[in-house]
């Protein structure tokens, strides 16, 4: 589902608390589904390194029905080695969530989303999130919402814009901007910041049946904001991918 690919790699990519008012009650019809592969010269998440500037390796299944509900999981390698308690290597994300056209060019979405670090000591990297986004042409804007975000850093509000440029017929510049606010009384940000801005801009093309990404991935964070790293930093983002 591209909303969520978006969350968690421009996520990216995400989104407001909205309720699926009348969804459910659509009988459920046969749907289809797909998935998806990708390799990453460094997993980038709301600004942030999660593979300490290193190699990932993502994929996921997503099943939608002929009503716009749809569910899947998605994952990714990452390395926290810089952070106490945060000494896993995988990230596994389970959703579930509701999209459709509301008119010829526009279109809504919301669902809910949970992250999952199984091999952290304890559970306190685990978090939830309730998403929605509206989108309008090439357009999108957006809301996350996460009562006791990454790190048990209590509740998290996320607000984003992308726009997607058409180059000619196989490529696009993509945009993207996010505000990431955090509750003031924590923070996994060292020096307990409360908020801060993350940014992208994106070249994309399909070429052999493949779709490839340069990304310029940069954040308002300077190195004692994030464990005394440079995960923060400004960086370019190489990403190839494929969806079957």
């Amino acid at each position: 589902m591209e909303i969520v690919k978006m969350l968690k790699k421009l996520l990216p990519a995400a989104i407001a608390a909205s309720v699926l008012a009348g969804a459910t009650a659509t009988t459920v019809q046969a749907g289809e589904i797909s998935a998806n592969v990708a390799l990453t010269s460094d997993y980038r998440f709301r600004g942030i390194s999660q593979s300490d500037e290193s190699i990932a390796l993502q994929g996921g299944f997503d099943y939608a029905f002929d009503n716009g509900i749809y569910l899947g999981t998605w994952g990714s390698t990452v390395d926290f080695d810089s952070a106490d308690g945060f000494d896993g290597s995988l990230e596994l994300d389970y959703y579930v969530g509701w999209g459709m056209d509301v008119g010829e060019n526009s279109a809504i979405d919301v669902g809910y989303l949970y992250y999952d670090y199984p091999g952290d000591d304890g559970d306190e990297g685990d978090y939830q999130e309730l998403y929605g986004s509206f989108s309008f042409h090439d357009f999108t804007v957006g809301m996350a919402y996460s009562d006791d975000y990454y790190g048990e850093t209590d509740t998290f509000f996320y607000y984003y814009a992308d726009y997607s440029l058409g180059l000619g017929e196989n490529f696009s510049l993509d945009f993207h901007v996010g505000y990431n606010d955090l509750d003031e009384d924590g923070g996994f940000l060292s020096n307990e910041e409360d908020s801060y801005t993350d940014y992208s801009v994106a070249l994309s093309t399909s070429w052999l049946a493949v779709d490839w990404s340069l990304a310029y991935v940069g954040t308002t964070l300077d190195e004692k904001d994030v464990f005394d790293t440079d995960w923060a930093d400004d960086t370019v983002v190489f990403t190839v991918s494929k969806s079957m």
